[in-house]
């Protein structure tokens, strides 16, 4: 067998178990993925999980990555669309609300990823990597004079994922795991941030 056929059925076989892992965290969230499931519903032995993707870490990380791949899906689209900075930001986050309403487990396992340290470092790092264009339509708004001067962007991204994560983890949690109808409850927080909540 030549060297890029094996490859490529290496590169398949990779992919269908990372396939599975991500249709049991769809199904049962972070907490159901093990190894041997994985290996059981793939129909491969559990030594091929680990030398193919790795062990449980490799599997949540690689589950987070696909899940992230969705989200730029909707962030990018949402930051390429002409207007100010503000209008791109709140479209941006209008996107992230879409992404957990299709991924209510994916979402959750980047909003709060597991206790393991393995995990929760690569997964903070894929998620900086996103964050920073949020902080890019930042600076934008500071050097144009929409956004306040004093905010420093980087920080601000950081806070505002932290929030609209905290606000869609809880309206999850309050209706099983499906955001439903989030639309007010996203609006009344957009509106929150835009004016504030003191009287001017």
């Amino acid at each position: 067998m030549s060297t890029s056929r094996t490859t490529r059925r290496s590169e398949t076989l990779r992919t269908r178990i990372i396939d599975t892992a991500c249709a049991l965290v769809t199904e049962r969230g972070a907490h159901g993925l093990t190894i041997e499931g994985v290996a059981d519903r793939a129909d491969v032995a559990v030594q091929t999980v680990y030398n193919r993707v790795g062990g449980r870490i490799e599997l949540l990380v690689a589950v987070a990555e696909r899940a992230l791949v969705a989200d730029r899906a909707h962030m990018d689209a949402a930051y390429a669309v002409p207007g100010t900075p503000a209008q791109r930001i709140e479209a941006a986050a209008a996107a992230y609300v879409r992404f957990a309403v299709e991924n209510p487990h994916e979402f959750r396992l980047l909003a709060e990823p597991p206790a393991d340290p393995g995990v929760r470092q690569r997964i903070q790092a894929l998620i900086d990597e996103q964050n920073t264009k949020l902080a890019a339509a930042l600076s934008e708004g500071i050097a144009e004079g929409s956004v306040r001067p004093e905010i420093v962007p980087d920080e601000a991204a950081k806070a505002l994922w932290a929030m609209m994560n905290g606000l869609l983890a809880q309206h999850i949690a309050a209706t099983n795991d499906q955001v439903g109808d989030s639309s007010t409850l996203v609006a009344t927080a957009l509106d929150i941030l835009r004016h504030g909540i003191e009287q001017s």
